[in-house]
């Protein structure tokens, strides 16, 4: 059978993870990996963005506006919603992930009751400009690290200097429970109304659970070179076929959002795999940095690193995230890379307010801005896999078949 490459570079697990029993308790594991005081184990990132905007809007529920990147994941805005609150947009910086400031600050007023930078694909991106104005105006941070789980900057863990952060702990985002999600917070009134939230909207659903654990158990037996042509290819290959891109680049999410408790098992999974992670994570960044500076040499090509702005960051490198100088360029990489097993994609295939099932979450009033930079960001970037099933041969195809894109 075909190898394929997987998307992200996600860690597999083993059998011995698998065992029943052992240390349960997955909160502390992460707060001594991250080196915060506590994290709160929720079953999904979306579930904990939920748990964090339904515990600010207790502390301040005059305040009803949440600013996201308008090219972020559609399960933010579903999130935002799902809280009855209302989603502001704002663009990206010229060929970045930052927010803009210049938009930002008009966004920021008394309505504002948080803003989410947002650490696509493990980049770190600028976080203090943002407290700055969004302090100035009274509202929280809370940064969207769902990819980001082991990034830091200075030392400290990404979050650790906001009000809020939230990981993922789904498929492809490194440590997995299939599904589940980290919550962390700045100071102990924060912590514990995200607690008093949590228990009052996040019920015991057993079905859910046990759904979760076979789909963690079918995970660790297909996440492998040899049978991804199957439980990732195929599908992805299939939506293609169809002209489905959102399916393909897996943004059709369900209207409704899952909520409930993560079982013992599943946490004692994510402890035992959990101290592997950062000796996988020191691999992926090792392997980047060859990966990176190959592609610095295509003319043309920008790669996605770091922000400038956050001095002493050390991002994860689940993909590599490069633009391309425009969108026929980018369209032409796509068409000869995406579904070809070498896990070449698109973050996400649109912003926000483009997304046919995703507009009605998006205000008239953002519907109609322009949003140039991040409706830029969308046509030009293109995801490629760091997973070290990505082999030498398959980069240096990706590499070319990028270079003659640009070149024509």
């Amino acid at each position: 059978m075909a190898r394929e490459a997987p998307p992200t570079a996600g860690l597999p697990l083993r059998m011995a993870d698998l065992l029943p029993g052992g240390d349960a308790d997955l909160g502390s594991a992460l707060a001594r990996f991250l080196g915060v005081p506590t994290v709160q184990v929720e079953c999904s990132g979306t579930a904990a963005l939920v748990v964090a905007l339904t515990a600010l809007r207790t502390l301040a529920p005059d305040r009803d506006e949440v600013v996201v990147p308008a090219y972020t994941c559609p399960l933010v805005a579903m999130a935002v919603a799902h809280c009855g609150l209302k989603l502001r947009l704002c663009d990206l910086g010229p060929g970045t992930l930052d927010l803009d400031l210049a938009e930002l600050d008009p966004l920021c007023g008394h309505r504002t009751l948080a803003v989410l930078p947002t650490h696509l694909a493990g980049r770190v991106v600028d976080t203090a400009n943002v407290r700055s104005l969004a302090r100035a105006a009274g509202a929280w941070v809370i940064e969207d690290a769902a990819q980001a789980l082991g990034a830091r900057v200075a030392g400290a863990s990404v979050g650790a200097n906001s009000d809020l952060a939230f990981f993922s702990l789904a498929v492809g985002k490194g440590l997995t429970l299939f599904e589940g999600g980290a919550l962390i917070a700045a100071d102990p009134q924060l912590r514990t109304a995200c607690l008093h939230a949590s228990r009052s909207t996040v019920p015991r659903r057993i079905f859910w659970e046990l759904r979760r654990s076979a789909e963690l158990l079918g995970y660790a037996a297909l996440y492998r070179p040899a049978t991804l042509p199957m439980a990732y290819g195929a599908p992805l290959r299939r939506a293609l076929a169809r002209g489905d891109r959102v399916g393909a680049a897996g943004d059709d999410f369900s209207p409704r959002i899952p909520l409930h408790r993560v079982g013992r098992w599943r946490q004692a999974v994510g402890v035992r795999a959990l101290a592997r992670l950062p000796d996988w994570l020191a691999a992926a960044q090792a392997r980047a940095a060859a990966r990176v500076a190959r592609l610095r040499g295509i003319a043309g090509l920008q790669v996605l690193e770091d922000s400038v702005a956050a001095g002493g960051a050390q991002g994860t490198w689940p993909t590599l995230l490069v633009l391309l100088p425009h969108a026929a360029a980018r369209e032409a990489a796509l068409a000869a890379l995406w579904g070809a097993g070498l896990g070449v994609g698109v973050p996400f295939v649109h912003v926000l307010p483009d997304y046919g099932r995703y507009a009605h979450l998006v205000s008239a009033e953002d519907r109609a801005a322009g949003l140039p930079q991040a409706r830029r960001f969308a046509t030009q970037v293109l995801s490629i896999s760091n997973s070290p099933w990505l082999d030498d041969a398959g980069f240096e195809r990706i590499c070319a078949t990028l270079a003659q894109a640009v070149r024509t």
